[in-house]
């Protein structure tokens, strides 16, 4: 209305001047029609300006709304109070405004000079913050593999974004992304969305019902007599009291230590427990994990994963279920897009070693882009268990002995942990894995192995009744599973306990009648033992309780020191070393062990420790802690890492 008063007054004005001299009149009537025309555009552009800011504002969606709906409600945007956005005022519209111009002009480019924007990115509407984002997106897409993992890097390293941001990357990114995340070690946990919600159970049902009925539906097929025993026991288990009928066979959680001390107790193991020691026997035939992923086991695994939080073993066993089904990689999809990444990328970051290695190893098997082996059951990287720019030169394997352990084996002495129970925890001050604390800090280059198998003392106590593994039979069985692993590509030393130094030679001796297995004894380069009894043990010949006394364990026969075995071990060994260039270290201890609570027994002497090759170092311990450190600075470990350096000095300077 006061734009239209005010042509009016112009016009009125035009007619009331008086007539003058002829010849001004020409010129005063064209700047009153300047002045006219100028006044009335200025003041239109303001109208037209005004009406189209107000009628923009009147129209203004609710982003927020939008953007959750689209994203299926993961992306929260702390959006700014209204009041703020109302004092920007048209200078802050009109950047907006300009900045949205900018990007619709690189985008046009993009089409024609093939900028980062190109492709599906550039229809993408984003504010100008985001651009990085969407930027990292695109890299991680390309066809060269060194843009993507240079694009994962800088995702993993962004520690500035706000919570939708990571959102982004979580929805948007596609699964070697998502896994080249989860092996980051600095890479945030807001990359990875929440598992997708589980199915329901059918009515009536329970969990181990459903383990139970996952079970049945496998096939019996390629089973040996230990997968066809796992299978029937824990089908024909119903309650916790009939499974205490067979307690003291038992023992579970990969790590050969029983959990029945005597035939009284009761084994804390549930129905579920049985069902899924079975499982991972099934899973590790390959056509198996087919069946376990078409009957639902990935989701009805995660549901116990979840339920069972305050039970390491039966989070331990699905994560071996898991780990072997992910050695195929046509399963690869259906374990992403069940949520394993995100529970796994969680389970890596735990402080706890064992579950922090059980994720490793599943997430290294479904990485593709940088991981070229393949860790099968019970073989566990300590270092590196991420993704490094470090580069790897030679393989450090350590082999546990007779009822020992991948982790426990090689823990910190145990007299340290009451030093440290009411400090803060400092690794450096007790560990409960020196190996994949203290050594990979000192000796960052090399990848560190430890290896799992189950060994028991008495057959009464053996995890399977049927079974009877030799030395021979276990060092074929994991030499195949370490060739898969890589091992043989670098050079690399042995470490072993006990029982575990008769499996390196065997190993080696193997690996020497195979050409396919040469670049294992091409690339040995040292070996350390720890109480090995390369001559045997008085351990057999003991009766420590009524158990040991009636029924050893064929690996406790084969200790005695007159197996032929062990003898024939010794002697093709030393003729087999002659030509090569092993450095050897032995350690052996000099004091008893208690074997039980009423034996005390000399495990390993001196004289049976005496390979015949390399240095003999007496130790003032016990059998079990010969191979267990007080201190990062004691004597046993700084000799061991002395040992290391000066064998592979020479690998590691190249």
């Amino acid at each position: 209305m006061s734009l239209a008063a005010y042509c009016v007054i112009c016009c009125r004005r035009i007619g009331s001047f008086a007539p003058r001299s002829k010849s001004h009149t020409p010129w005063r009537n064209i700047r009153n029609i300047i002045r006219f025309t100028g006044s009335l555009i200025v003041g239109g552009s303001l109208f037209i300006t005004y009406e189209v800011l107000a009628l923009k504002k009147s129209l203004m969606l609710d982003t927020q709304v939008v953007e959750r709906e689209k994203m299926k409600s993961y992306i929260y945007v702390h959006k700014a109070p209204v009041d703020r956005l109302d004092n920007r005022g048209i200078v802050w519209q009109a950047r907006k405004e300009l900045h949205r111009a900018v990007r619709k002009m690189l985008a046009a480019a993009a089409k024609v000079l093939r900028s980062p924007f190109a492709d599906s990115f550039s229809t993408v509407d984003i504010e100008d913050h985001d651009c990085a984002v969407w930027l990292l997106l695109r890299k991680s897409r390309e066809d060269n593999l060194a843009a993507r993992l240079e694009a994962v890097r800088e995702m993993s390293e962004a520690h500035h974004w706000h919570d939708y941001q990571y959102r982004i990357i979580a929805q948007a990114c596609d699964p070697r992304t998502l896994i080249g995340l989860a092996r980051s070690k600095e890479s945030d946990l807001r990359f990875f969305l929440p598992p997708p919600p589980l199915p329901s159970l059918k009515e009536d049902s329970s969990t181990e019902e459903e383990l139970r009925h996952l079970l049945a539906s496998l096939p019996q097929t390629e089973l040996d007599e230990c997968l066809q025993y796992f299978t029937s026991l824990a089908l024909s288990e119903s309650s916790q009291s009939l499974a205490a009928q067979k307690g003291g066979l038992w023992c579970f959680g990969g790590n050969g230590l029983p959990y029945a001390e005597s035939f009284g107790k009761v084994p804390s193991a549930t129905v579920e427990m049985f069902c899924l020691e079975a499982i991972v026997k099934h899973s590790e035939i390959p056509s198996h994990c087919d069946h376990i992923e078409a009957g639902g086991g990935l989701q009805l695994l995660q549901r116990l994963y979840q339920l069972h939080k305050d039970c390491p073993k039966v989070q331990r066993n699905v994560m071996r279920i898991i780990g072997n089904m992910a050695l195929n990689e046509h399963l690869h999809p259906a374990i992403v897009h069940s949520g394993w990444v995100s529970l796994m990328a969680e389970a890596l970051k735990s402080s706890h070693i064992m579950e922090a290695s059980h994720a490793a190893r599943t997430l290294a098997n479904l990485d593709r882009e940088t991981v070229g082996e393949k860790y099968q059951d019970g073989v566990y990287v300590l270092h590196p268990q991420c993704r490094t720019s470090q580069p790897i030169k030679a393989d450090v394997l350590f082999i546990h002995g007779l009822m020992g352990a991948a982790f426990k084996t090689w823990r910190q002495h145990d007299s340290q942990r009451a030093l440290t129970e009411s400090a803060v925890v400092d690794e450096d001050r007790y560990t409960t894995c020196w190996p994949k604390t203290w050594l990979a800090k000192d000796c960052p280059s090399l990848r560190i192995i430890s290896v799992e198998y189950d060994t028991s003392l008495s057959d009464w106590r053996a995890r399977c009744p049927m079974e009877r593994k030799s030395i021979a039979f276990r060092s074929n069985e994991l030499l195949s599973k370490l060739r898969a692993a890589g091992v043989g590509d670098r050079p690399m030393i042995w470490i072993s306990h006990s029982m575990g130094g008769l499996l390196v030679k065997k190993m080696l001796l193997e690996a020497s009648k195979k050409p396919e297995l040469s670049p294992v004894i091409n690339n040995t380069r040292g070996m350390i033992f720890y109480s090995v009894p390369h001559h045997g043990s008085r351990l057999a010949e003991y009766s420590v309780n009524i158990r040991y006394l009636l029924f050893p364990s064929l690996e406790v026969k084969e200790l005695s020191k007159d197996s032929p075995a062990l003898k024939t071990l010794q002697d093709d060994f030393l003729e087999f070393s002659k030509d090569k260039n092993f450095q050897v270290l032995n350690f052996v201890e000099t004091q008893p062990t208690f074997i039980g609570s009423m034996i005390k027994l000399h495990v390993v002497p001196v004289e049976s420790a005496d390979l015949g090759i390399g240095d003999l170092i007496p130790v003032d311990v016990n059998h079990l802690n010969i191979c267990k450190p007080k201190t990062k600075d004691a004597f046993l470990y700084q000799r061991t890492l002395q040992f290391i350096c000066e064998t592979l000095a020479r690998d590691l300077e190249n």
